[in-house]
């Protein structure tokens, strides 16, 4: 329940008391409980004006790629927010079972962006880190470069180390 006399973010919905301005762990300004209060009731509204049936006149986008089961999960997440979604599997996997399949996340191109917006949320709800902090997430530890740089926290350091020395990652 929002209680209108006390303050909130609106990125990660801490509660604070009245006279307090920034959020502790984002440090974004709070909103009142009564800025909550409308902004939810904006959202139910938009909630109930979307449709989450797809119709083969939809003009259809891809949103994301990737394995069945992370689809099915991000399905089900904008299943909740009432946007449609469909999967088609890639094309370009052979379709013998052999390799590993890769599905398309389609849903209706005036949901796309809200969609978008919805799965960026739910990564930094499950992972805790958020798009700058991911950064590195594609970084390879290769024992054969002088240097490394660490996928975790982007500190670089000598591969002599198999240990990040900025956060203790290990790559041994």
């Amino acid at each position: 329940m929002i209680d209108p006399e006390l303050k909130y973010c609106i990125q990660c919905n801490d509660e604070y008391r009245a006279e307090i301005e920034k959020c502790a762990n984002c440090g974004i300004d709070l909103i009142t409980g009564r800025q909550k209060i409308e902004m939810e009731e904006a959202r139910q509204q938009k909630l109930g004006s979307r449709t989450a049936e797809l119709s083969p006149d939809d003009d259809l986008v891809v949103i994301r790629r990737g394995p069945l089961s992370d689809m099915r999960h991000l399905a089900e997440t904008l299943g909740r927010e009432n946007i449609g979604t469909l999967m088609a599997g890639d094309e370009s996997s052979c379709g013998k079972g052999c390799c590993p399949s890769v599905y398309n996340l389609l849903v209706k191109r005036e949901d796309g962006m809200e969609a978008h917006h919805i799965i960026e949320e739910e990564h930094r709800r499950a992972t805790g880190l958020t798009q700058h902090e991911s950064v590195n997430g594609d970084t390879v530890f290769n024992p054969h470069e002088n240097e490394a740089q660490c996928p975790a926290c982007g500190y670089s350091f000598p591969t002599t180390q198999t240990t990040c020395p900025d956060c203790g990652l290990n790559f041994g």
